[in-house]
Formats: structure tokens, sequence, C-alpha cells
């Protein structure tokens, strides 16, 4: 049973869908007592990480995810849901994150040089298509390709006090993590449900993981 956390923050079933074309049976739920029953959790998100937080506290959501990650079951964090699972986010103030991850969620610079625009400056957000840099092997990345593009919106990145747990790079005026990995947890910056068959290859991937 697949879990897709419901908390009034993303687009909820549009990666529903894209789970169930691997054949998981795939549920959309924000009620705690009911997380305790999946195999897999992901925590989607668009958004300010503030209110993202506060919609997972508000709806006592944080215990029943607490406790699927210490049991060692498969976590998936999409864009804000990977950020969430860090130590704080830098919007709008400083704010906790779930703390599953050490580090810290920051905006881009709006002063990024363009290198194909001279005089100009990147745009933030960052929304389009970006190259994946791979780390290494990970059950996640079995058939994806190094060099392979997911897609991204989003305002603000992660800076991982670890390095050794970004399992992806991309850029946009600067390096930054495109996904994190640690133990039963992986995340996402990008959109697997809009990155074509490498995100369908992904979300496959992750149903079948036994971490």
């Amino acid at each position: 049973m697949i879990i897709v956390i419901d908390y009034g923050s993303g687009n909820l079933r549009s990666v529903a869908k894209a789970l169930e074309t691997t054949g998981a049976t795939v549920r959309i739920t924000g009620q705690p007592q009911d997380l305790a029953h999946a195999s897999h959790l992901v925590l989607p998100g668009v958004g300010a990480f503030a209110d993202c937080r506060r919609n997972l506290e508000t709806a006592d959501l944080i215990p029943p995810i607490l406790d699927h990650v210490r049991a060692g079951k498969p976590f998936l964090g999409i864009c804000v849901g990977m950020q969430l699972l860090f130590s704080e986010g830098h919007e709008f103030g400083i704010h906790p994150g779930l703390d599953l991850i050490r580090g810290q969620v920051v905006r881009f610079s709006n002063r990024m040089p363009d290198p194909n625009q001279t005089g100009s400056a990147l745009k933030v957000p960052h929304m389009g298509w970006n190259r994946l840099r791979l780390t290494g092997s990970h059950p996640l990345w079995n058939r994806i390709a190094d060099g392979t593009h997911g897609y991204f919106v989003h305002s603000y990145h992660v800076q991982a006090d670890d390095p050794h747990t970004v399992a992806a790079w991309s850029d946009h005026g600067i390096a930054f993590p495109a996904a994190i990995a640690k133990e039963n947890l992986f995340g996402t910056q990008f959109h697997p449900e809009k990155s074509q068959e490498a995100g369908l290859q992904l979300l496959r991937n992750f149903v079948e993981w036994r971490p």
C-alpha cells in the first residue's frame, strides 16, 4: 500500500496517478491513523515551507511520519516534501523542518548571472528541465542514466550539512542538490510525476524499494 499524504499542499492526484501506472495500490489520505498501514509513504509539496510544516502539524501527521521512518519503511519526499525533511527552512523567517536530515532550505539569489545572456540574471523561481548529475548508485536510480533531465519548479533549494546525503546535483547559477538519500529516505527537488519516462522509472524503483 503506497500512501500519498494529503496535508493540503501539493498536486496529490497527479502524483498518485503516476504511481498507479506502476501497478501499485495507491491511496491519498490525510488521516494520521491510516499512515500506519502504508508500506511506502510519499510526501509531495507545493508552496511555502512554513505553511506546509504548519499543515502537517495541524493535521497531527508528524508523529506517524516519524514512526514510519523509524520503522525503516521507504519514504519519498517531492519538492517541498523533500525540503521538509531538513532541519529548517529560511522562507519569511526561520522555521523548523522534520530534522531527519541535517541542513537548511534557502532561496536562490536574484543576482545569479545568466550564462546565455550577458548582463542578465537567471530567473527565480527556477522552472523547467535540468540535467541530473548522479553522485553514485542507488536503487532509485536503477535504469536511470547520469545526465537524465528532471522537471523543476522552485525558488528554494536545500543545503545539506553532509554532502554524502546528496544523491544527485543540478545547476541553476549554482550547483544545488536535486535529490537526497539517507537510509530509507529519498527526496527529489524535481517532480518525478512531471519528468516523463525517467520520472516514472524512479517511481517504479521506489515502489520496488525494500531498504
